[in-house]
């Protein structure tokens, strides 16, 4: 009973965020007030000190949650599947933790900081990602939460669920921050080349360890195993060369 009312909750909050993301903000009959938005839009954002502080300060706030530190969580937890002690494990296990909770509440600050400040009209690409991307970034812990215990036949499923919807997240709230930059340089004007640089760079790092820490158990056991068998050869060549010295003696 436990298991089913835990599947029923995640399903209907799941629902809930796709009706969300697709139900319309505004509907066919205000088609005045979108024209003007779309005016809006089309028009350069004229940027005072305040607005600059708040674009930068949100910018900055969903960087590093969903695009450094839930990464990051990621890169943790897959450490810890080659750990050698329980107590490395354990460790491991509560930085993936904290590091996931850190960024969901950058995440949660960044999206009042948006909603209350800017103007939200989600008929952009930007805005509407944004918004799945908040409802997905609580669903994730919420199922992390919910994990059923070692040997539960949901276990597998679960596992897969939760691997697939952190690798999503983490994929889409990087692209949400490339598309945020250049919505930014096309409403302002500025040029965001070097932020887009540095993010590049940061990306291309991380994923560069996601993809080694596949093979980097197995290159450390193959030196292992190397290493292994030259100290086992060259053993093996004494012994001989004790054995043709005795026979020279006799």
């Amino acid at each position: 009973m436990l298991l089913f009312a835990r599947k029923r909750l995640l399903l209907s909050f799941s629902c809930c965020m796709i009706l969300l993301f697709l139900t319309p903000v505004q509907g066919d009959s205000n088609s005045l007030q979108n024209s003007e938005q779309s005016f809006k839009i089309s028009q350069p954002l004229e940027l005072t000190p305040k607005l600059s502080r708040q674009l930068k300060l949100h910018a900055f706030l969903l960087w590093s949650s969903v695009g450094f530190l839930m990464p990051l969580g990621v890169l943790i937890i897959r450490v810890s599947h080659t750990a050698k002690s329980a107590k490395s494990v354990k460790i491991l296990f509560y930085c993936h933790v904290a590091s996931q909770i850190v960024a969901v509440g950058l995440a949660t600050a960044g999206a009042v900081l948006s909603i209350s400040n800017f103007e939200n009209a989600f008929n952009n690409t930007h805005q509407r990602i944004g918004l799945a991307l908040y409802g997905f970034i609580w669903l994730q812990p919420l199922i992390g939460f919910l994990r059923p215990d070692r040997g539960v036949r949901t276990r597998s499923a679960w596992y897969l669920a939760h691997w697939l919807l952190g690798v999503a997240v983490c994929v889409v709230g990087v692209a949400n921050v490339y598309i945020g930059l250049h919505t930014y340089q096309e409403r302002t004007g500025r040029s965001a080349r070097v932020w887009t640089a540095l993010l590049t760079v940061e990306v291309a790092a991380m994923a560069f360890v996601y993809l080694v820490q596949d093979r980097w158990s197995y290159l450390v056991r193959q030196q292992e195993e190397d290493a292994l068998g030259d100290e086992q050869s060259e053993g093996s060549m004494y012994p001989a060369n004790d054995h043709k010295e005795v026979a020279v003696a006799a």
